[in-house]
């Protein structure tokens, strides 16, 4: 992965970035000067499809931040509040858990997708409009990664997106393929694992207690608590930073994320290349069925997987490759099924949709991620308001609620005055390098 970031960003340097001679981008006589998606451009159903995700993200991302997922069955039994936490937390796991960060990559391989076709009918080479904006993500990612918070997902689609454009070329029905392979990878990988006795990141993990150690953080349960107390200052927040990121991308390579979120983009660059979100009447009964199967199939399965994880396998148990298996057949069609429901449901009234008030927390959704992890830690962590390490889902997930409707609230405000996010438009800046407009002229102009 690495190597091929080095040497893709060798190839923009010398800007030789361009589809092969046989294709519509060689026939490009005067290039046009590549400009952002006007927010008049934009299709509502994706930012509303973002909104979407952003909810699930912080459902799930809220676990890690509050402490709860890094309890034993001690520490959660000794919480008055243990039924219904448990209740909750399978609940998340099998309705949440991994569904909403697919959406998220989905979306990606579609906006992918989009500036390819943009750049085509522009006259534009896109790959260096996407690659640029690549590194830009990978920058925010990376500062959000190692100074904030260690469960960052930027750094990840930035590394993967960066090896897209190697599929471009594809037929449909070989990028579908090649997708269906990328997501049922896992299940190989892990029968290696099992065969050859390997720990894909272990090297890592190892690398991450030693840091720990160095650092005076507890090896043992104890841990959980190492940032919610009165004592837990600023010290404690960075000594457990230093370590994050190992820890971090030891979980990627050990639960086979790459090849899963490389698989999910294609899926996303296939609707995109498509232009199914354009046109959705005319995919309704391609829609009607993905929701079908994709319930069918993905509510028992992801219940299955619920109840896997609830024991903790891992392998070279053999329940834990069962879990692998549950988690590629049921992930990417719950997936997809929460996607369809919702196009499916939108589309009957559009303007008036009550999938609408999604839609100004998607189009400014880098910034509401990044929001998400500064809120959270202000509330729960000891550097704040320290209500996290002692509290579970029967609490944690109402506060996540309340932050999501306070994004809801200023995201709207924000937007009435404003064109972008403020994420959206420093990003835009910097991968157009020029000048873009941010205040509205006409105060309160409908978004």
């Amino acid at each position: 992965m690495v190597f091929l970031k080095r040497k893709h960003l060798l190839l923009i340097g010398y800007g030789i970035l361009t589809k092969p001679k046989n294709t519509p981008y060689a026939a490009m006589q005067t290039p046009i000067e590549a400009k952002p998606i006007l927010p008049s451009e934009r299709f509502q159903i994706l930012d509303i499809l973002r909104g979407f995700a952003l909810l699930g993200v912080l459902l799930d991302n809220i676990m890690g931040f509050s402490g709860y997922g890094y309890f034993d069955m001690a520490q959660r039994e000794a919480l008055f509040t243990f039924w219904p936490d448990c209740v909750l937390a399978i609940l998340e796991l099998a309705f949440v858990n991994g569904k909403f960060y697919s959406i998220f990559s989905l979306l990606f391989g579609i906006g992918f997708a989009i500036i390819l076709l943009r750049g085509q009918q522009k006259r534009i080479q896109p790959l260096r409009i996407f690659y640029r904006r690549l590194c830009i993500l990978l920058v925010i990612g990376l500062v959000h990664l190692l100074l904030v918070w260690e469960g960052d997902i930027l750094v990840l689609y930035a590394l993967i997106g960066f090896v897209l454009p190697v599929f471009r070329n594809l037929s449909n029905k070989v990028l579908l393929l090649t997708a269906l392979l990328l997501i049922l990878s896992p299940i190989l990988i892990d029968i290696a694992k099992m065969v050859f006795h390997f720990n894909a990141g272990g090297f890592l993990e190892s690398m991450a207690k030693d840091i720990d150690k160095k650092n005076g953080i507890p090896t043992d349960n104890t841990f959980s608590q190492y940032l919610y107390n009165k004592t837990a200052g600023w010290q404690h927040w960075r000594n457990w930073q230093q370590a994050g990121f190992y820890y971090r991308y030891s979980y990627i390579l050990e639960s086979n994320r790459i090849p899963k979120v490389l698989g999910i983009f294609l899926v996303g660059f296939f609707v995109g290349r498509k232009m199914m979100y354009a046109n959705i009447e005319a995919h309704k009964p391609l829609l009607l069925k993905i929701r079908k199967w994709g319930f069918i199939i993905g509510i028992p399965c992801s219940i299955a997987l619920a109840a896997l994880e609830i024991f903790g396998f891992r392998l070279p148990h053999p329940a834990a490759l069962l879990q692998t298996i549950c988690y590629a057949i049921s992930v990417v069609p719950l997936s997809l099924a929460y996607v369809c429901a919702v196009c499916l449901s939108w589309m009957k009234h559009k303007e008036n949709s009550r999938w609408n008030f999604l839609a100004p927390v998607g189009r400014m959704a880098l910034t509401n991620y990044l929001c998400q992890t500064l809120i959270c830690i202000v509330v729960l962590y000891g550097v704040g308001f320290n209500l996290g390490g002692k509290i579970g889902p029967t609490f944690f997930f109402p506060i996540a609620l309340i932050i999501y409707a306070i994004q809801i609230a200023y995201s709207k405000i924000w937007l009435r005055y404003f064109y972008y996010g403020p994420m959206e438009w420093l990003w835009r800046q910097l991968t157009y390098g020029k000048l873009l407009p941010m205040i509205k002229q006409t105060k309160g102009a409908s978004t």
